[in-house]
């Protein structure tokens, strides 16, 4: 019957059937890869740019505590929407004099204290600190200044081998040069530590103690 010709597709028309349903399914799979290629990447960038960030110690300013080539974890969220820096936590800010770099340091004095280095004490509103994790006294000098307000005192725990804010190219950190706060070092596995002083561990007042003229 010539109708029941028509009542089927013919073998040429199926493939064409087929072929342009496997050209779907490959669009389909082509593009879906595309939108979660993108979503990794915006996911990526969020988190980078508000959350956490990973960087490479390069130098020695921070040693003991921080070896050349250590792998950190930065938190960028604590000091954005929880609180504000502590005296002992560790942070990485743009370098003021070139906002290209990236320096760590630790905070040592807060808006609205005083800072004073004589004779190798560093003394904080006129108290001299005992700080644990440096490895040796510094040997410079920082006649005594109030920290001004957002801004912070930083120094390497390698007093005599970091360029910090006894430095002018340097000097008091502003709260919008802060990038984030170091949590731990995750890389290499040997030197895998947390950085978040403990109650117990941060820097401590020592009651009475002298000090001299700063340099």
């Amino acid at each position: 019957d010539h109708r029941d010709l028509h009542s089927f597709p013919t073998r040429r028309s199926s493939d064409l059937i087929l072929t342009m349903n496997k050209l779907s399914a490959l669009t389909y799979e082509t593009l879906s890869w595309i939108v979660a290629f993108i979503i990794a990447i915006f996911i990526g960038f969020i988190i980078r740019e508000y959350c956490a960030e990973l960087y490479v110690v390069d130098g020695t300013s921070m040693y003991p505590t921080l070896n050349n080539n250590d792998k950190l974890l930065i938190d960028k969220i604590t000091y954005r929407f929880i609180g504000k820096p502590e005296r002992g936590d560790v942070i990485v800010f743009h370098y003021p004099s070139d906002p290209s770099r990236d320096f760590i340091k630790r905070v040592i004095a807060l808006p609205g204290d005083t800072i004073e280095i004589a004779n190798g004490s560093v003394l904080i509103n006129d108290k001299c600190i005992q700080e644990d994790y440096i490895l040796d006294i510094p040997k410079t000098g920082f006649k005594k200044a109030t920290v001004p307000p957002n801004s912070l005192f930083v120094m390497g725990d390698n007093r005599n081998n970091s360029e910090d804010s006894r430095f002018s190219d340097v000097g008091f950190v502003a709260y919008n040069l802060i990038v984030g706060r170091a949590l731990c070092v995750f890389w290499p596995e040997i030197n895998a530590k947390k950085l978040i002083l403990s109650k117990n561990t941060s820097i401590k007042n020592v009651e009475g103690a002298s000090h001299g003229k700063a340099d």
